[in-house]
């Protein structure tokens, strides 16, 4: 069954929680997809990924580029998985699609915003229904994160 899990933004913005939790799936090997609700967020994303560390690279693309297919990590807004991940991350309250193809999903969500929080909770209570193992995770104010649920 997939691991699903939720991560409750509260202390900084995805921007800068985003790309250490996408380089650890990467150091184990792990294709992964995230997916945004737009393809304006899914290319300003793409932009922070080149540059948000001058000392790093994390190997990703979009699925509006060559070889999409290709990419370790791949920014979407759509629900397809054209570089067959078995990671996908859910952001800005990102509609998933079929949890069945992934070892993992991973709903991450500003907890300062509304319409995100109220949309995490209605799919934990949707998945927790439908029998999902769920897992819930919270920013410490040092920006780690602590298991909660």
């Amino acid at each position: 069954m997939t691991e699903v899990l939720f991560y409750h933004l509260t202390e900084s913005k995805l921007e800068e929680a985003l790309p250490a939790l996408l380089e650890k799936s990467v150091e184990r090997g792990w294709r992964v997809v995230v997916q945004t609700r737009e393809e304006g967020r899914r290319d300003s994303l793409d932009a922070h990924l080149w540059t948000y560390r001058e000392d790093s690279f994390l190997p990703h693309g979009t699925d509006g580029t060559e070889h999409a297919q290709a990419q370790p990590v791949l920014l979407t807004a759509t629900p397809d998985n054209a570089n067959q991940a078995t990671v996908r991350f859910l952001v800005d309250g990102a509609e998933p699609p079929p949890l069945d193809a992934y070892e993992r999903v991973v709903f991450m969500f500003d907890g300062h915003d509304a319409i995100q929080l109220d949309d995490a909770r209605m799919q934990w209570k949707r998945l927790k229904g439908e029998g999902h193992a769920l897992t819930y995770w919270q920013q410490s104010p040092e920006g780690r994160w602590v298991k909660k649920a």
